[in-house]
């Protein structure tokens, strides 16, 4: 990889973690992604799990959604996809799916990455592998997510120590 295309996924990379601060300041878990074409961002997203109730809304698939929407087809074999963390079994497939020629992720997720981590979906004979890089701005997007559930770790032990019942 050159300076020059590693300075790219910094900048693009840095995008997807704004994107996890909007998540982490709304109380869902703090992921975001970005999903670029020819230079250009075309999407972005943040998880919105908890806030939208639905599991699906993982942010890989909502700028997939979105990119896909805006681009006026299902496949993006243009465009790159930078997300804050190593996705899942069900984003991976998304990836697969919508014909994704470059993943690049943040942190490695050792619960639930697909991309390596606990399996890896693109060593699977699929009609379709995404180019992988793992590890951009790994220690940020690793802090992000550390300090999201350090604090809802205190937040639950406080809810705990004064009885006070859980909220739905």
């Amino acid at each position: 990889m050159t300076e020059a295309e590693y300075e790219k996924d910094v900048y693009f990379m840095r995008a997807a973690l704004e994107q996890a601060k909007i998540a982490y300041s709304l109380g869902e878990v703090p992921v975001g992604a970005v999903i670029v074409k020819e230079g250009e961002i075309v999407s972005t997203a943040y998880n919105e799990r908890e806030t939208g109730k639905n599991a699906l809304r993982h942010a890989e698939l909502t700028a997939i959604d979105a990119a896909c929407k805006k681009l006026g087809g299902w496949r993006l074999w243009q465009c790159e996809l930078y997300v804050t963390l190593e996705p899942c079994p069900m984003c991976t497939g998304a990836v697969i799916n919508s014909r994704i020629p470059r993943l690049v992720f943040g942190a490695y997720d050792k619960k639930a990455g697909s991309c390596g981590s606990i399996a890896d979906l693109f060593a699977f004979p699929y009609n379709h592998k995404a180019d992988v890089t793992g590890g951009v701005l790994e220690d940020e997007c690793a802090q992000l997510l550390s300090d999201f559930f350090k604090e809802l770790r205190v937040k639950k032990q406080m809810i705990k120590q004064l009885k006070i019942p859980p909220t739905a």
